[in-house]
Formats: C-alpha cells, sequence, structure tokens
C-alpha cells in the first residue's frame, strides 16, 4: 500500500466522490486536505533526504565512508550544486527576472519525472531482491528503458507550443516543444512496454516466478499514474505528491529502521529504534516547516518591497525560488544516497 497500492483505491475513491458531491467542493476539500497532510508526509521526504545525506559529512567527502565515483558525486551533489543553484536563484531575485527565475521551475518540472520512475525502478528492484527476484542485464535494461520512456513521454505530451503559465506567482513562458517530441516519444512508450512485457514473460517462461504485486505496482504506479497520467483525475492529481512521498518514506523507515536495530546492541549500545526513528522524523518535520512555511514567508516579508508584488515575480518570488531549489537539490542527493555504492543500503535487504 505504501509504495504504490494506495493509488488504484484513491482512483475509485474520487470517481465515488465526484459522483456524490460538486466537483468545486470535492477538489477544495481535496487541496486543503493534502496541504495540510504536505507538513508530515511531502515536506519531511525532502528533508529528511538532508539529515541522511549530510550525515557524516567529514567521513564522506573527505574520510573513508566514500571513495572514487561515489566521492566525487557526493562532492557534486553536496557541495558544487547547491552552490550553484543558490546562486542561481539569487542572481534570479537580485535581477527580478522571472525569465531566470522560471527557467528554474521548468527545470525542476523537466527532472521530477525522471525523479519519480527512478524511483519506481529502484523500488521494483530492491523490494523483488528482498523476495529472491534478481533480474539479468537485458530485463533491467528493460525495465529502465520503459521508465525512462514514460518520463520522456509524460513531459512531452500534451504537446507545448510555448505558453504563458504561472507557478508559486512567477509568472514566465514556457520552451516550446518541436511537434515530432509527441509521437515519438509515445513511440518509444509502445516499444518499451512490449519489449517490458516480453521479457518479464521470458523470465517467468525460464524461471517459473515473476516479481510479485508490490514490486510492480511500485514501478507501473510511478510510470503510468503518477507521471504520464498525474493530471487526468482531478481529485488524485493533488495526492500524487503524497503517493511519491510515502514510498520514499518507507523506504527510509527500512534503511534507518534496520540499520538501528543493528546497532541497539554489542559493541554499539545505542539508542533504540523507536527514539532513532522518532527524532528522524520529528527533525524533518520541523525543518520542513521551517524551509517549505516559516523560512520563505519571512524572507518574501522582509525582503521583497511592495512595488514587486505588482511584477512577474508574484507576492512570494523567495518562496518560488526556495522549493524549485530543494527539489533540484534533492533529486541529487537522492543520486547519491539511493546506490550500491552507499553501504548503507544493504540495509533495505534485511527483512
Amino acid at each position: 500500500m505504501l509504495v504504490g497500492g494506495f493509488t488504484p483505491l484513491a482512483i475509485a475513491l474520487s470517481w465515488a466522490i465526484r459522483h456524490r458531491f460538486p466537483l468545486s467542493d470535492a477538489e477544495y476539500a481535496a487541496g486543503l486536505l493534502t496541504f495540510c497532510a504536505a507538513f508530515v508526509v511531502n515536506d519531511p521526504h525532502f528533508t529528511v533526504s538532508y539529515l541522511l545525506f549530510y550525515r557524516g559529512f567529514r567521513a564522506r567527502a573527505l574520510g573513508p565512508a566514500f571513495a572514487g565515483a561515489q566521492r566525487v558525486r557526493y562532492w557534486f551533489a553536496g557541495v558544487i550544486a547547491p552552490i550553484a543553484l543558490a546562486a542561481w536563484a539569487v542572481a534570479a531575485l537580485a535581477s527580478r527576472s522571472p525569465l531566470a527565475l522560471g527557467l528554474m521551475i521548468q527545470l525542476m518540472f523537466f527532472w521530477v519525472g525522471f525523479h519519480y520512475v527512478k524511483q519506481g525502478f529502484g523500488v521494483m528492484l530492491a523490494l523483488s531482491a528482498r523476495r529472491g527476484v534478481t533480474y539479468s542485464p537485458a530485463e533491467r535494461t528493460a525495465i529502465v528503458a520503459h521508465a525512462l520512456a514514460g518520463w520522456a513521454y509524460a513531459w512531452a505530451t500534451p504537446y507545448d507550443p510555448g505558453r504563458e503559465v504561472i507557478e508559486k506567482g512567477v509568472i514566465y513562458n514556457t520552451i516550446a516543444h518541436p511537434r515530432w517530441l509527441e509521437p515519438l516519444t509515445l513511440t518509444c512508450l509502445v516499444v518499451t512496454a512490449i519489449a517490458l512485457s516480453v521479457a518479464l514473460l521470458a523470465k517467468w517462461r525460464r524461471d517459473r516466478r515473476l516479481p510479485i504485486g508490490t514490486p510492480l505496482t511500485a514501478l507501473l504506479c510511478s510510470i503510468w499514474a503518477w507521471s504520464i497520467f498525474s493530471g487526468r483525475d482531478p481529485l488524485v492529481r493533488y495526492l500524487v505528491p503524497a503517493l511519491h512521498s510515502l514510498q520514499y518514506l518507507y523506504f527510509v523507515y527500512l534503511m534507518r529502521g534496520n540499520e538501528a536495530a543493528e546497532r541497539e546492541g554489542p559493541p554499539w549500545f545505542e539508542a533504540t529504534r523507536a527514539q532513532k526513528l522518532t527524532a528522524l522524523f520529528g527533525g524533518s518535520v520541523a525543518l520542513g516547516a521551517l524551509v517549505f512555511h516559516a523560512g520563505p514567508s519571512a524572507l518574501d516579508a522582509a525582503v521583497v518591497p511592495r512595488a514587486w508584488r505588482f511584477t512577474d515575480l508574484g507576492a512570494t518570488p523567495c518562496f518560488a525560488a526556495l522549493y524549485a531549489f530543494i527539489n533540484l537539490h534533492h533529486y541529487l542527493i537522492d543520486w547519491v544516497i539511493w546506490r550500491r555504492d552507499n553501504t548503507e543500503t544493504r540495509y533495505l535487504r534485511v527483512s
């Protein structure tokens, strides 16, 4: 349920609600519910990645914890990228440029689909491995190819000739898509769907076993329900970020929970699993409230002159910049944390 199973239930519930109540009332209720739930689901899913990533920074950046390519990735995601993103955001705000801030927001939307499907791919492999199901290189290629094709098609559709949009108060023009992009990505999606089906069928014939429903649900929901058709249901679209966040938080629970259980006893005798997980969750909730609510609200109230409220940057440009920064940086952080090179991911395989 946590890694994707709630999605079909949410679709069925949305259908029932929309046939019982006016759509405007249902949308208002869904929007209010998800706004409140974001404090304990969406926001912590971002901020807990910071608590995981920067824990033991010295050992990872300079010591023996990471080496080779993993250390290079850590330095890029942990030091170089946030400095570059912060400089971009500050420059956009200082110049009062909706174009510069709009480009940052568009980059965020471009990569969010990749983030969703790549997480679904990783979840499928991890949950399958926990159940003794492994994949050949060809099968892995088929899975990841379909995930990437789903991301590409979700971004390319519908055709965008370039239009004026507003996001977090910032008004900007989108980058136009070429007309051939949508049919090309649709073709890739269909071809990779067939290739994935053939690969799974061949695996069943060879091993007489397929991944059980949970891993496959996690993959397909991330591609089809949360990316390609994320906006088709007027109520479920509010829930998509929360469904993705629940999937993420479940794996944080597995990794940190199993690590804490191991370190309760000798030779560490550290705090209990429950104490560590409670502290981690509490810290992520508090940090989320700071960086998504209290912090940007204070910044916008303090540094945005009243005249800015009548520009294309809107009334909350600091919030828009910080929101884009955290999203983009979160994608890079995950690029480092959830890799086999990170020895902590071994705890995901512990039952």
